[in-house]
């Protein structure tokens, strides 16, 4: 801690030098005992030099006694109201510095100029231009203002008592000069005026006062004793920070104080008035700072440090300067002082503040080097790969056998009736014990009808009403009564009738009721069987007329989901709801079977579990359980969980996400809860919209302490009588404007407005809320985990009498520590150090979550808090990042990766991008060119990671979420959403918030702007918004068509009549999409900025004009006018194609031909390139081996007498396809997959293969045969793929003539894969290349692999410079081992205008293998004389290609060990 805490300095708001603190660790306590545990701040003075009473050494980190005994008077404690004084630099006697307001300054100089002195004063760091000097002069301290005769110009009085003067505007601030002839005047006192904003700047609350010079000849005819000398000097030294003084120093500080001396009393001041105000009227003869001085003394500097600490705790433990050290230890003294005025005694203030453990945490902070400042834990360096998992999920086995459930009487009667009944009102079913009560509001021609039903054994009577308000009890209209009723006061009485089928499973009780008048909304009712009120959980039971009509909930067939599990849950639940002991007991029983069931099984169970944490069912029901009993079923559930995180390791995250919603406790994860309760109390409390959804929405984004004060506003608000200024009094007391409001991501726009039938149940619920959001936030959730593992004692009452937990055994060492710093810093505004420390824990404790250990659910439960903590500091800390740099923003987001890393089962992807993010880091520093275009790949990359997680997380959940919620009867906004809150909920959101505050950083860096164009095409039409662009490929639009898609992968087929698709996805640029728009003609973008894309989307069914420029696209709305003789240029047969026909080849009689065999009549233009290739590149490049299967052999393999099935099955399906029913495609590829290979056809194949020198399959194994066969037949099928069949109907081409040779190549195993085009698609630019560049196989670049590839483009003129234009980030890589690969080559795609390349498939021998890449060991991205290298010897190859044919190419290739081969070039379409 600083000498700056001493409170003398602090009294005197210092004008001069700044002040400098040093430091050591040891404290120095005081004289006595000090009962607060924290040592005052002493300063000792001794004399030196002319027998000053002044020593200037320090004693350790402050100086160690506040004692000072002078010669020739009384010691004295000395005290001094904080005030604006002279400084007491000799050489800037009359100096003052003021801060006004943040990083204003007020600066003030007085200098003499013969008979008058000049005073300056100027304003910096300040906008404001109407700034106004509020002034006068005095003659005394306590003197009216004297209003000086000479005035700067401007000046106007002020109701006769003050002058006002403006400041005069310039570059770096504002400021006035004036000139004071008065000799009478000791000092000017002012204030300043904003006169734009109303607003006055003061002194601490007080007038600024400035002591004017007085003339020399008066002081010399003035004396003053030498006592007052030395108390003056030492004021002046304590003022100056007790800086080290040399004797020449001390004696010009000396004569300092005697001239500020004489300067009073040449003014006019008595000798005895100076004593008087220097010594206060003490008399003793030495007073010393007692630790605890009496309640009538000034307040003790321990009390001002706990109060300084206190305040920098709430507000966030800033790191503040030396000079706002000063300010917080005033403002901190001034509180208590406040607190005195009001009649505290000093004790009570120290009761008061001094709780807890504040004393330890102020000695630590005293013991620190650096006071107010957080200090950082030293992070080890890991490598990454270290905390890699690989444990993909697992293809998902649907529908688990086991036995069905059997539906009861009650069900099966529900099911009947709603099928009959018209559209359906409400529907419930109710638990009664073993029983079941059902309740189907239904409204058939108008009418509602309210059938109700139960199993119940004893005769049953309903006891019911009518509502025209929510749960009114009124007596039902005569005509409404069943017969049999009888009408009471207020309500109804009827009896149930029996029903029997012959199976007594089906045996009910049932009666209707139908009501005809609409001004009816609900029903109350309650149930007497056997002599006993049946009620719903001690309420009467309602049910309500007034919902929309909906369709029966459809459980559906429980695809994709533990079916069998789900049901045996839902058969269970009535027991279940009983307690929270039954369910767990229930849910511990059910995990061996989930576990047998993998992922799904396991799934099944976190559906229920969230489903029961966010209360949507049944917490306890009439049935008492002791607390102990409740624990013991609780460890008997998470000692199971425990034992399968232990022997499953692929299913960990599951296993997490169950405990979590479980806890310890029955808490869970806090964090997590935030967000669940939220929608409790909205659902319970019937407020679902205005400002209770705007907070949720808050809630859900970036939940933050300023959360707290919002829901203690709202209670404030309900019990003061919904007295809105109530609402606000509190949110403004805790520093919440509504400018803070609505300045939130998710903003919070309108005041709380609910009906007073809505207190009770509001108050309940938000109070029991207010404890969530305060554990969340303090970090209460934490400490227990944390105290579970370091050990614990509590001799509480009840269950927990006599708790003793023992530490975890085998804890890294350090480990302690390092939660204890955690626990400190949980609630720091600034997050850093706190991010820093809670990862570090998490990777501390990693390396125990992966052993066996019987305490392992305990370390479990502790990274669960650590990741949740993370979390909500994450959220903490966003709001800061508005205006941080890229730097910073690219640390926290390397932060959160780590943390999701650490919390998934399969993290490679995660783990790549962080190191990504670490280079990109790196790059920033170094200041290379390339980072912010490298760190937009790592960003692109980042997001396809968490798409993918969000994608797994839909296909795990949401299907077992929606079974189970129509079986139990969840409302149907909790299903809906249940997915999208666990993403939101998680750290995956927190990421893809700083992605999106992060990329229009890079995009503007890298000169990247918000849209890539891929197809620059002029275009009007109207907007159509769509999900995928695969959903609607095969629609016809009926005017010119604008499509916003979401989602295009790279394969589609553009719908007929579209103009332009946009879309937010990143297609590379040379994908057949891609491809397929440039030759269509049809405008295609990607648009980074999620803003313009919103706008297009809300531009839905408007006609909009598209213009794209190179690197933007202007669009604007259009005149319906605009539309008159424009046609859609993409429709079927329209005449803007080329007219087209297919030449149907026959078999030539060979069932393979060499590479010198190929012709026109033989193979397409593939293979005939390829060939015409050979000997003809520069040497460098390479050109595979190949032969053929060429046209008409498949035709003749369907004709030989062993596929005389095939053949015939083949014709029955082409007749249903003619008859136009695609659906058969599907099967007729199944159908050409059974064909069997003709002996010939094996043979022929096999000569030519070797006689080229190419590897036979069948030489390794029959089975490789196999295996190549297969390939060929998938070739072949390809005709068949949907894309493939509509494209040749859309351009009418006869699909039967349509024929297919098969490429036979050696597969290259590639490092890299390249596509060329040697004209820039994009620009057209004929004298530039472009090409992208993928690491493996060359199916990621033209496949539908998300992420995007390198691309750079290179000037034909230019070849060895080529320009990266983006890096690559696709997170998968295709590999295979050396094989053979069989090319589609079809009559199709030798046509002009079709572009039939990329339609039909080609397929390995051998299955590649997906490989996760890792760019940051690669050269290509790492390295940029390789880089250079490789790029241009593509753009070489690719030059030559296109010289050689004399017209643009589209090229396709590999690199091998630094060689390019080329595998097929084709004209550029």
């Amino acid at each position: 801690m600083s000498n700056s805490i001493g409170h003398n300095i602090l009294h005197g708001s210092l004008i001069g030098p700044s002040v400098f603190f040093e430091h050591q660790s040891k404290i120095y306590s005081c004289g006595g005992t000090c009962s607060s545990g924290i040592p005052s701040l002493k300063v000792q003075a001794t004399s030196q030099g002319r027998n000053l009473p002044i020593s200037t050494n320090f004693y350790g980190k402050r100086l160690n006694l506040l004692k000072v005994k002078f010669p020739m008077m009384a010691t004295r404690r000395f005290s001094f109201v904080a005030r604006a004084v002279v400084a007491t630099d000799p050489a800037a006697e009359h100096a003052g510095r003021f801060n006004l307001d943040g990083d204003i300054e007020l600066q003030v100089e007085v200098t003499s100029s013969g008979s008058a002195c000049k005073v300056e004063f100027r304003v910096t760091n300040s906008t404001d231009d109407r700034l106004v000097l509020h002034w006068g002069g005095l003659r005394d301290r306590k003197g009216k203002w004297v209003l000086p005769s000479r005035r700067p110009e401007g000046t106007k009085e002020y109701k006769n008592r003050a002058l006002r003067t403006p400041f005069q505007r310039s570059s770096n601030g504002s400021s006035l000069k004036m000139e004071i002839d008065d000799p009478t005047l000791q000092a000017i006192e002012f204030l300043i005026l904003n006169e734009g904003q109303n607003r006055w700047f003061k002194n601490n609350g007080e007038n600024f006062h400035v002591k004017l010079p007085v003339k020399a000849e008066l002081i010399q005819d003035a004396s003053v004793p030498e006592d007052l000398v030395q108390i003056q000097a030492y004021l002046r030294w304590e003022r100056k920070g007790k800086q080290m003084y040399t004797p020449e120093q001390e004696k010009a500080e000396y004569e300092a104080a005697r001239t500020e001396l004489l300067e009073e009393v040449a003014r006019g001041t008595s000798i005895q008035e100076l004593r008087a105000r220097l010594l206060k009227g003490s008399d003793q003869s030495e007073v010393e700072e007692q630790c605890h001085p009496d309640s009538g003394g000034e307040i003790p500097n321990d009390l001002v440090q706990v109060q300084a600490y206190i305040r920098w705790e709430k507000a966030g433990k800033p790191n503040y300067s030396p000079d706002q050290q000063v300010r917080e230890f005033e403002e901190a003294r001034k509180e208590l002082q406040m607190e005195r005025d009001k009649g505290s005694s000093l004790d009570d203030i120290r009761k008061k503040i001094i709780k807890g453990d504040i004393k330890t945490k102020v000695s630590k902070q005293l013991e620190k080097k650096s006071y107010f400042t957080v200090e950082r834990i030293q992070r080890k360096k890991r490598d990454f790969l270290q905390m890699l998992n690989k444990y993909a999920a697992e293809p998902m086995e649907e529908g688990v056998s086991m036995k069905p459930r059997t539906l009861t009487a009650v069900e099966l009667f529900a099911d009947a009736k709603e099928q009959d009944g018209g559209p359906t009102l409400n529907k419930k079913i109710f638990q009664l014990g073993d029983e079941q009560l059902l309740v189907l509001v239904t409204k058939p021609g108008g009418k509602t009808k309210v059938l109700l039903a139960t199993d119940l054994k004893e005769p049953v009577i309903l006891h019911w009403a009518l509502s025209k308000k929510p749960k009114e009890w009124l007596v039902p209209p005569s005509g409404v009564l069943p017969q049999g009723s009888f009408a009471l006061d207020k309500a109804a009485e009827t009896e149930f009738t029996s029903i029997s089928a012959g199976d007594p499973r089906y045996q009910v009780k049932f009666l209707e009721i139908q009501i005809q008048d609409d001004e009816f909304i609900g029903m109350p009712f309650v149930l007497l069987s056997a002599g006993t009120w049946i009620k719903d959980h001690g309420s009467d039971f309602y049910v309500d007329f007034s919902a929309t009509p909906r369709a029966k909930q459809d459980a559906g067939d429980g695809r994709g989901t533990a079916k069998a599990i789900l049901e045996k849950i839902a058969s269970m639940e009535g027991e279940a709801q009983k307690s929270f002991m039954h369910r767990f007991n229930i849910a511990a029983d059910l995990l061996d079977e989930a576990k047998d069931a993998g992922e799904l099984g396991l799934s099944a169970i976190f559906v229920w579990m969230r489903f029961m944490a966010t209360r949507q069912l049944i917490w306890n029901k009439n049935y008492n359980v002791k607390p102990r009993e409740i624990s013991k079923a609780q460890d008997r559930l998470t000692d199971s969980l425990q034992n399968i995180y232990s022997s499953l390791p692929q299913h960990r995250e599951i296993l997490r996400m169950i405990m979590s919603t479980v806890g310890r406790g029955g808490e869970g994860d806090v964090g997590q809860r935030i967000r669940d309760e939220i929608l409790v109390i909205q659902r319970h409390n019937d407020c679902k919209g205005g400002m209770m959804e705007e907070w949720h929405q808050k809630l859900h984004n970036n939940t933050s302490p300023d959360d707290v004060v919002i829901c203690q506003a709202l209670i404030d608000y309900i019990k003061g009588d919904f007295d809105i200024s109530v609402y606000w009094k509190t949110l403004n007391e805790n520093g919440i404007t509504k400018e803070r409001l609505l300045g939130y991501d998710r903003a919070i726009h309108s005041e709380p407005n609910f009906r007073r039938d809505q207190k009770e149940g509001l108050l309940r619920d938000l109070g029991n809320y207010m404890r969530t959001l305060k554990a969340v936030h303090s970090g209460a959730d934490l400490e227990a985990a944390v105290s579970n593992c370091m050990g614990y004692k509590a001799k509480g009452q009840g269950f927990m009498v006599g708790v003793h937990i023992n530490p975890v055994p085998g804890l890294p060492s350090g480990f302690s520590e390092l939660l204890e710093f955690v626990l400190e810093h949980v609630e720091d505004k600034k997050v850093d150090a706190l991010l820093e420390g809670l990862l570090e824990a998490r990777q501390e404790l990693r390396p125990l979550l992966f052993q066996s250990h019987d305490r392992l659910k305990d370390l479990i439960f502790l990274d669960i808090a650590l990741d949740s903590t993370v979390r909500t500091a994450i959220e903490r800390g966003y709001e800061e990042l508005s205006s941080a740099e890229p730097e910073r923003i690219m640390y926290f987001i390397a932060l959160v990766i780590e943390n999701l890393a650490l919390s998934s089962d399969d993290n490679e992807d995660l783990i790549y991008c962080l190191r990504g993010w670490n280079i990109a880091v790196d790059m920033l520093k170094n200041k290379n060119d390339h980072w912010a275009l490298y760190a937009k790949s790592v960003l692109d990359r980042t997001r396809l990671s968490l798409a993918s997680k969000a994608e797994w997380y839909q296909r795990l959940f949401q299907p077992s979420a929606e079974y189970l919620g129509s079986l139990l009867g969840v409302d149907q906004w909790a299903v809906n959403i249940f997915t999208e809150e666990i993403i939101r909920a998680g750290s995956a959101a927190s990421l893809s918030s700083l992605l999106n505050r992060l990329d229009p950083v890079l995009r503007k860096t890298a000169n990247l702007g918000s849209w890539q164009i891929i197809s620059p095409v002029e275009a009007l039409g109207c907007v159509v918004v769509v999900d995928e662009l695969l959903s609607v490929q095969h629609k016809s639009y009926a005017q010119p068509t604008i499509l916003v898609a979401r989602h295009v992968k790279g394969e589609e087929e553009i719908p007929d009549g579209t103009v332009a698709v946009l879309t937010s996805d990143m297609p590379d640029v040379l994908s057949h999409v891609s491809v397929r728009a440039r030759n269509s003609k049809v405008c295609f973008a990607t648009c980074f900025d999620a803003n313009i894309l919103a706008d297009l989307q809300a531009a839905a069914g408007k006609l909009l004009r598209l213009r794209p420029t190179s690197a933007d696209i202007i669009y604007s709305v259009a005149n319906e006018d605009a539309l008159k003789g424009v046609s859609s240029i993409n429709t079927q047969h329209d005449s803007s194609f080329p007219s087209m026909s297919l030449v149907k080849k026959k078999f030539a009689g060979r069932y393979a031909v060499s590479s010198e065999e190929f012709t026109n009549e033989m193979v397409g233009a593939k293979s005939r390139n390829i060939s015409y290739l050979k000997g003809k590149v520069p040497s460098w490049v390479g050109v595979p081996t190949s032969v053929a299967l060429p046209f008409g052999v498949f035709e003749k393999v369907l004709e030989v007498g062993l596929n005389k099935d095939v053949a015939g099955r083949m014709k029955d399906l082409k007749k249903v396809l003619k008859g136009g029913d695609v659906k058969v495609l599907e099967e007729i590829r199944k159908t050409v997959l059974k064909l069997a290979a003709p002996p010939e056809l094996v043979q022929e194949l096999k000569r030519k293969m070797q006689s080229s020198r190419m590897a036979w399959p069948g030489d390794e194994s029959e089975k490789q045969w196999e295996k190549a066969w297969m390939a060929i037949k998938k070739v072949w099928a390809s005709k068949w793929n949907e894309r493939a069949y509509f494209s040749t109907r859309k351009l009418g081409l006869d699909h039967d003539y349509l024929c297919m040779a098969v490429l036979v190549q050696e597969v290259i195993s590639a490092d890299y894969a390249f596509v060329i085009h040697t004209i820039n698609p994009s620009s057209r630019d004929s004298a530039e290349i472009y090409a992208e560049v993928v690491k493996g196989l060359g199916e990621t670049l033209v496949g539908a692999y998300p992420g995007r590839a390198l691309s750079f483009v290179c000037k034909k003129n230019d070849l060895s410079s080529p320009k990266v234009l983006g890096y690559p980030s696709k997170p998968i890589g295709l590999y295979i081992k050396r094989s053979i690969i069989f090319r589609s080559d079809s009559n199709g795609e030798d046509l002009e205008g079709y572009a039939g390349a990329g339609l039909y498939d080609s397929v390995p021998m051998d299955e590649e293998e997906n490989v996760v890449l890792d760019y940051s060991t690669d050269p290509l991205i790492m390295d940029g004389n390789f880089r250079q290298s490789i790029l241009s010897s593509i753009a070489r190859a690719g030059s030559a290609i296109e010289e050689l044919y004399g017209c643009p190419q589209d090229i396709e290739g590999v690199v091998k060990d630094g060689k390019i081969y080329v595998v097929q070039t084709r004209p550029q379409m």
